[in-house]
């Protein structure tokens, strides 16, 4: 189990106790965390999971991969540094208290 916070659009903070081997997508479905829309239910084909992670946990995760990058192009809030798709990222260790802000769509 891992303890993770996303961070809302309107500031507010949702922890969430997350099982190890969800992904960050599923862990903000099941926590009805708002902006995680998720319309392609992880397949990485819709971007609607967009999240924000820091330059620190960014660097401990795997990088996104060629196909995750492209599908960043079509996130409705503008991409940032940190920028990925949650339903990419499984949850382990490394997510801990992790913080993941979930950016204001347009």
């Amino acid at each position: 189990m891992a303890n993770v916070t996303f961070i809302l659009p309107d500031g507010s903070a949702r922890a969430c106790n997350a099982s190890l081997g969800l992904s960050l997508m599923e862990v903000a479905l099941q926590n009805s965390v708002t902006g995680i829309v998720a319309e392609c239910n992880g397949a990485a084909a819709c971007a609607t999971c967009h999240v924000i992670i820091d330059e620190d946990l960014a660097g401990r995760l795997d990088s996104a991969s060629d196909h995750e990058n492209d599908m960043l192009d079509f996130t409705t809030a503008p991409r940032e540094p940190g920028s990925r798709l949650s339903c990419q990222i499984k949850v382990d260790a490394r997510l801990d208290g992790a913080i993941i802000r979930v950016p204001r769509g347009m």
